[in-house]
This record gives C-alpha cells, sequence and structure tokens, in this order.
C-alpha cells in the first residue's frame, strides 16, 4: 500500500535522491523546498515516469509562520503522513571561529536545527492521529565530533543528535519510530553552498578520495523506512570506505 512520504529540501542533492528512492517503489510524495520551479519539474518528472501522487510545498523551514501555514493547510487526503525525512540543512563557510560570519552561523542554526523543529512540530499531530509514524533526521557525523573549523555547522549537528534522541524518548508512548541517519563527506551540491558558489574550492573538498553520493544516503535512509513496525534503527553513522569520522581520511597518492 502506498504510504505518504514527506521530505524537507528535495529540490536536490540527498531530498532529491530520497524522492526518487521512494517514488521507485511507489510511494506518494510531499516535497517542500524553497526554488518552487526545481519542485515543479521534480513533482512532474516522478509523476509521469513512477505514477505517484506528489503534493509541492514551497517554503523556506526558517520560517516559522510559513511552516505552520504549510501545515494546517494540507488537504485532508495528503495528513497520512508515515515517514517524515527531516532532510533540509546546510552548511555556510569553513572559518575559524574569531574570523566566521555570524550571519552564517544564525541561518545554519535556523535552517538545521530550528527548520528541524518547526517542520517536526506541524507533522506530529498527523502521527500521532494514526498511531504510528517514522520520523528520519539527517545529521551528520560532524555531530559526532567537532572538527577545525566546523564550530557552529558541528554545533546545529550535535543538536539535531540531541534532539533525535529526546524524541525517541518522548515519542515512545506514540508508537512513532526516530531514526538519525548521519552521513559523512558526500558529493553533491553541500561544498558549493559552503564555499559560495566557489567551483574550485567546491570541487578540491573531495580530492583524493570517493565520497558518498546522494543515492547511497537515500538508499540507506530507505532501507531504515522499510524494516518491520517493531524495528527501529536508532542512529546510524556512514561514509565512505575512505574516510574514517569527520578528519580522517586515507587519500590516493
Amino acid at each position: 500500500m502506498n504510504k505518504i512520504v514527506l521530505i524537507t529540501g528535495a529540490t536536490s542533492g540527498i531530498g532529491k535522491a530520497c524522492a526518487e528512492k521512494f517514488a521507485a517503489a511507489k510511494h506518494n510524495l510531499i516535497i517542500t523546498g524553497r526554488r518552487q520551479e526545481r519542485l515543479d519539474e521534480l513533482k512532474a518528472t516522478l509523476e509521469t515516469r513512477l505514477g505517484i501522487a506528489v503534493l509541492s510545498l514551497c517554503f523556506d523551514v526558517q520560517d516559522k509562520a510559513a511552516v505552520a501555514a504549510a501545515f494546517e493547510g494540507l488537504p485532508a487526503e495528503w495528513k497520512k503522513i508515515s515517514i517524515l525525512i527531516n532532510n533540509a540543512g546546510l552548511a555556510l563557510g569553513k572559518d575559524s571561529f574569531e574570523n566566521a560570519d555570524i550571519q552564517d552561523w544564525e541561518t545554519m542554526l535556523n535552517t538545521n536545527v530550528h527548520g528541524l523543529l518547526y517542520v517536526s512540530k506541524a507533522v506530529l499531530p498527523f502521527m500521532i492521529e494514526q498511531k504510528a509514524g517514522h520520523i528520519i533526521n539527517l545529521g551528520s557525523v560532524a555531530g559526532k565530533e567537532v572538527y577545525e573549523n566546523g564550530n557552529v555547522y558541528c554545533a546545529s549537528k550535535f543538536a539535531v543528535d540531541s534532539i533525535t534522541k529526546a524524541m525517541r524518548i518522548d515519542l515512545l508512548k506514540h508508537n512513532i519510530k526516530v531514526t538519525a541517519v548521519n552521513p559523512g563527506a558526500v558529493e553533491t551540491e553541500f561544498s558549493l553552498v559552503r564555499f559560495k558558489g566557489a567551483t574550485a574550492k567546491a570541487a578540491a573538498a573531495y580530492d583524493g578520495f570517493t565520497p558518498l553520493t546522494a543515492m547511497d544516503i537515500a538508499q540507506t535512509v530507505f532501507f531504515c523506512a522499510s524494516l518491520p513496525p517493531h524495528v527501529c534503527i536508532n542512529d546510524l553513522s556512514i561514509t565512505c570506505i575512505q574516510q574514517a569520522g569527520t578528519y580522517y581520511f586515507y587519500k590516493n597518492q
């Protein structure tokens, strides 16, 4: 039976790959993002190619009012959300603490932490009413170990780690699964966004090793979401074979 899967930040990278993976399994999707044209393109592609239903919602997860309005206005048939994938997030800058841009800090915290909270809070009443659901939060190995010049990005992902653990405990009584998937280096638009469009610098971030792909993570998320109802993967970290933790890499010579 088709489930309804909600994916935030679905216009690129891991979010888009998750949309493609769950759509291929014939699940209906709610996709969100800030870029309406990309949402429209993804919706049209998935509906035409795979014959599923897709609802697109264009808003910025940083905007608490916009998030609330989007889900308060959700048509009744779309409220039966089975899986929420909190994917929207970003890194901005990679500067030493004393040189970092405060606006970058605020954007990371507002997106990676507040955005996850706003969306989760808006969707939870639907899951509680169904007495079932699965929340999958995209964390990072940077939420397990701090690395040099990672400062507030790491802090935001440590917050995701703590919030995920708290959700898991508090939502036990509602029969809601909560999973954290924590990727290492994944080659998406992540580094291009982090380095603010500096393509050479972004590409250099993956020099000397073969990073994970967005579909690697989507397949992992799909696996976590496809287990029997009594099974929940609580916390899963995934890296490429040449990475161990946040700063140990074995790079090609």
